[in-house]
């Protein structure tokens, strides 16, 4: 079946459909990541999203629940360049396609992917339309104009938890942690805003007693579970629209440590008073550079993001930038000494991708349960 996918700005890309019927809008971001299009298609983060792998192949090892970030994919589309239609891997239990059919997720293949990801690097983000039902390409065009912009979009609500959980998996293999897991140290509340499972898995690894809790939960709730500290995972979206969490991060600094990852560090910085904007065409994949300036050494990383701090307004509200992204200079971390508050824009967890930023979860944890002030030497 012929499956189509047109950018706003009027480029039209022909391919073979795979995976859902129908048709569905969206953001068209693309993701450099080599593997881990599990983990990248049930990331929350990727709500309202059409997501185009630049790897050639993809789906060559099949899909297993073992690997998702999330208990169902988020994506509004996924676009890739060739799909094997008989994966090879012993974890695997069924194909990529027959996930996404499960699913209702459309999918497209068969085309130039690269040539995608080089016009929106060059023309920015666009919106866009993937449909195996609408043949009329200005029609397509035409609902890619019309589809709702990511700025202002409370993605958040719409993955958000409802409802508070405790969360007790551990990461699946061995780690070098010196606690042991099996004796809770310290206890962490985790705000849910579409966090994925791999940053919980990483507190539980280090002996956290972990809760989770919905992002509309109320300041009161949150001092009731007494936590040693806080963390603002990630999700989806525009982060200065989710108000109702800001407003609740803004009442609880400075009462225990917070650590803000992704859309968490985002909505620290608006907390604190600074700004937030929209990049160009944004961050996604498992080969970024990032200079820890306290340590005075780079990291490679994963990212996804479509927003970023305005680093002037950070440093006008008394926070230190501690990390860096290489390739644009944008603002990848800071801390707020006297808020107790350390946050990073890229995913320590990875999930996919490199595991150079993984200390981030247990320099947090070893501020929390030695109470240890946080300070740019915590990054050390």
């Amino acid at each position: 079946m012929i499956c189509k996918l047109a950018l706003e700005n009027g480029f039209v890309f022909s391919g073979q459909s795979f995976g859902a019927t129908g048709t569905s809008v969206g953001e068209v971001v693309f993701n450099t990541s080599l593997t881990g299009y599990q983990e990248i298609f049930t990331d929350p983060s990727y709500c309202g999203q059409i997501v185009t792998m630049t790897f050639p192949q993809i789906g060559n090892y099949g899909v297993n629940p073992q690997d998702f970030e999330s208990l169902r994919p988020q994506l509004s589309g996924f676009v890739v360049k060739d799909l094997p239609r008989r994966p090879s891997n012993f974890r695997a239990t069924g194909a990529l396609e027959e996930f996404l059919i499960e699913h209702n997720v459309i999918g497209i293949s068969n085309i130039d992917t690269r040539a995608i990801a080089r016009r929106i690097r060059s023309q920015g983000a666009v919106r866009g339309v993937i449909s195996t039902e609408i043949s009329d390409e200005a029609e397509m065009v035409r609902l890619a104009r019309e589809a709702p912009s990511m700025e202002g979009a409370n993605l958040a609500e719409r993955v958000a938890s409802e409802t508070e959980r405790e969360w007790t998996e551990r990461l699946g293999e061995p780690t070098a942690s010196e606690i042991n897991a099996g004796e809770k140290t310290c206890h962490v509340v985790a705000l849910d805003c579409g966090i994925k499972h791999n940053i919980l898995r990483h507190l539980a690894e280090l002996g956290c007693q972990v809760t989770v809790a919905p992002p509309n939960v109320s300041a009161g709730r949150v001092r009731e579970l007494a936590p040693d500290g806080i963390l603002v995972g990630n999700g989806p979206g525009d982060p200065a629209a989710v108000g109702t969490t800001i407003e609740l991060l803004a009442e609880l600094a400075g009462d225990v440590p917070i650590l803000g990852i992704c859309l968490g560090h985002q909505m620290l910085a608006l907390a604190l008073g600074a700004k937030t904007f929209k990049l160009n065409f944004g961050h996604h994949g498992g080969n970024l550079p990032v200079l820890n300036k306290p340590a005075d050494r780079v990291e490679i990383t994963s990212q996804n993001h479509g927003f970023a701090v305005d680093a002037a307004s950070l440093e006008g509200v008394g926070a230190e930038i501690t990390h860096i992204n290489l390739n644009d200079q944008s603002v990848e971390g800071f801390i707020h000494a006297d808020k107790q508050i350390m946050t990073v824009q890229f995913h320590p967890e990875a999930s996919p991708g490199p595991h150079d930023a993984a200390y981030v979860f247990a320099k947090f944890v070893d501020a929390v349960r030695n109470r240890t002030p946080v300070t740019r030497q915590l990054l050390i």
